[in-house]
């Protein structure tokens, strides 16, 4: 027996860590207390994540080896990428095998004559632009984490962003996914033909918050970057005039690339993190963006500022650099991290209503959060209605986290009552799963839960995860006891 054999007994004493390591290579699996810790979170509220071994594979091959071992073992599989997530999707639970797929961060192949690029899982959203913007082309969905978040995670949850409205979430924007299968095998879903027969898989599975298996390469489409773009600001002396201005640009028959909206608590906070040029005295600032040939552009913007100053903004300004254009959408995109500013904690909302309801369900959004005694700021995808409260606070005041949870629940209750949908494109996760049966009938989710065994019959891909209790396989998995040999 060598020295490093003799050191570390317990590892050596797990045979599900004996055969990921004979798997990948023993420097690739960690089963140490602080890696699993580490593990154990992302970046949502919620707690009680347990990991098991963490394995770091660098190719498919490596990753088909892993469920193998998995299965063996009869543990559950989480995939996980840079832990962004906001709804608890990527948190373990049971301590399954946790899959980081951070290493496999590779361009694969960019055919340009066909629009194509193959890529890996752990490539970073915003790295993918960068490259591609100097051949002319651009991923479309960039989620506000795009700096950070991954490939792999757009698909898991059918990210989207600001400029969604015009180009549509991820599922648009994928063409084939390789995945690698709870028992190993490894098949492509879709194609690079323009109708690739059979079912749509690749559809099924995008959104799939890894229950269905996991992504090792990804097809997704280059969009041209566009001959002219023109960014608006439009400030309002209230949240429904900007919501209100939002419903009549669509109803004018224009669809601009991106409309967001925040509201003055926001916009202070973001002015104090990155001085983006927002006027704080505001109560609300539409951030609007038209694209496409010059002459439409020119056009649509001149409509926009028509039609904003109709419903009462006080102010409109268009950038007149890319420079300037920039920096607003700096602002737009660093909200979150401004946050930090006001209080430490924050529990982000995303729900999506329909647009005639957005002034309404705004108007609820504030009565809930100052009948709870919590501080919300509102900053959204207002074109395609998906809100985004954010309850900030102090997780180490007493009671605090009851009533940020309750103000939720409400928050989600009136989004439903509202004619509106759980998630634009965080996803259910565990966050979610309590209040599905408020959207979908028993029916539903037995359909729901009959595509996900057709994909992983014993729920071991992502376990306890969108389903809720009673309604899927997964409940073995996730409330499985935890082995002891985790806890080191």
């Amino acid at each position: 027996m060598g020295l490093l054999d003799r050191l570390r007994p317990a590892e050596k004493q797990d045979p599900l860590v004996s055969d990921l390591a004979r798997a990948l290579a023993p420097d690739r699996v960690r089963n140490d207390g602080v890696s699993r810790s580490l593990q154990s979170h992302d970046a949502s509220v919620f707690e009680g994540g347990v990991s098991g071994p963490v394995c770091y594979p660098v190719s498919t091959a490596e990753v088909a080896a892993i469920m193998k071992v998995a299965k063996k073992h009869n543990r559950g599989v989480v995939p996980r990428g840079a832990g962004t997530g906001l709804a608890g999707g990527a948190i373990p639970l049971g301590a399954p095998v946790v899959v980081a797929l951070t290493r496999m961060n590779k361009i694969l192949e960019v055919d340009i004559e066909n629009r194509i690029a193959w890529v890996e899982p752990g490539v970073v959203n915003l790295d993918l632009t960068k490259q591609l913007t100097p051949l002319g082309f651009h991923f479309a969905p960039d989620p506000s984490s795009q700096q950070v978040c991954t490939i792999g995670g757009n698909v898991a949850n059918n990210s989207g962003g600001p400029h969604c409205l015009a180009y549509g979430v991820t599922n648009a924007h994928v063409q084939a996914i390789e995945v690698v299968l709870a028992d190993g095998e490894v098949v492509t879903l879709g194609g690079l033909d323009a109708e690739p027969l059979g079912l749509d898989l690749r559809g099924a599975f995008i959104g799939g918050e890894g229950t269905l298996g996991i992504a090792t390469k990804v097809a997704i489409t280059l969009t041209p970057n566009p001959p002219a773009v023109k960014t608006l600001l439009l400030s309002f002396d209230t949240v429904a005039a900007s919501a209100n201005t939002v419903s009549a640009v669509v109803a004018a028959g224009i669809v601009p690339a991106a409309m967001e909206v925040m509201d003055q608590r926001c916009i202070e906070a973001v002015e104090a993190y990155v001085g983006a040029g927002y006027p704080i005295e505001a109560a609300a600032v539409l951030l609007a963006e038209v694209d496409g040939l010059e002459p439409t552009v020119d056009a649509d913007a001149e409509k926009i500022a028509a039609i904003g100053r109709e419903n009462g903004a006080t102010n409109v300004r268009i950038a007149e650099s890319e420079q300037e254009r920039e920096l607003l959408w700096k602002g737009r995109k660093t909200a979150f991290g401004a946050v930090a500013a006001i209080a430490p904690d924050y529990y982000l909302h995303d729900t999506v209503v329909p647009r005639s309801a957005l002034a309404e369900v705004l108007e609820k959004v504030y009565e809930i959060a100052g009948r709870y005694e919590i501080k919300v700021m509102n900053v959204f995808h207002a074109g395609d209605g998906n809100l985004h409260p954010l309850l900030i606070f102090d997780a180490r005041d007493e009671g605090v986290l009851e009533r940020v949870h309750a103000a939720g629940s409400e928050i989600l209750h009136a989004s439903l009552e509202a004619g509106g949908v759980l998630s634009g494109e965080h996803g259910i996760g565990v966050e979610k799963q309590p209040f599905m049966e408020f959207m979908f009938t028993d029916t539903d989710m037995d359909h729901q839960g009959r595509l996900r065994s057709a994909f992983d019959p014993a729920c071991r891909s992502n376990p306890g995860k969108v389903l809720p209790l009673g309604h899927s396989c997964a409940d073995i998995q996730s409330l499985r006891s935890v082995p002891d040999e985790v806890w080191g």
